[in-house]
């Protein structure tokens, strides 16, 4: 783990956004994620990898939390994420008991993050327009696809 410090909402989201831009370059669908320690360092980050991994359970913030490796307690991390959290990456939130998630796009996909935040995670909404700009453009060209991520027919 770097000493790096992320102290900013605006400093977690962009490594978030990162990871979007780099699952979108190789083919993918543009969700980053990234979970921060209590004192702001990158613990790991992610993206949605379901095409180039063919596996339906890399979602963004699976990949984040893997790559962040075990840790003791989730309480005082932050998962920083594109898009707002599917029911299933909701579920790994509420699971390790996550303290707080940072969401760059609810426009575009509303997922389980008022059920996180009823369940003791704080939650901070940013709806940044670049983020709902690239989600948009994305599902507008590819349909079938994000029907596919989300589990829709």
């Amino acid at each position: 783990m770097s000493d790096a410090r992320y102290p900013t909402d605006a400093d977690k989201l962009a490594v978030a956004a990162e990871q979007a831009r780099i699952g979108l370059a190789e083919g993918g669908i543009p969700i980053g994620a990234a979970l921060f320690d209590g004192e702001d360092r990158l613990l790991g980050a992610g993206h949605n990898r379901r095409v180039q991994d063919d596996d339906a359970s890399v979602h963004g913030e699976t990949d984040a939390f893997r790559n962040a490796g075990r840790q003791r307690s989730y309480r005082d991390t932050t998962m920083a994420t594109t898009l707002s959290p599917c029911w299933y990456c909701s579920g790994l939130i509420r699971q390790f008991g996550i303290g707080r998630v940072i969401v760059g796009d609810d426009v575009n996909f509303l997922g389980g993050q008022d059920w996180v935040a009823e369940h003791g995670a704080h939650v901070t909404v940013v709806d940044d327009p670049e983020l709902i700009a690239m989600m948009g453009d994305f599902i507008a060209a590819n349909p079938a696809l994000w029907n596919e991520d989300i589990g829709e027919d």
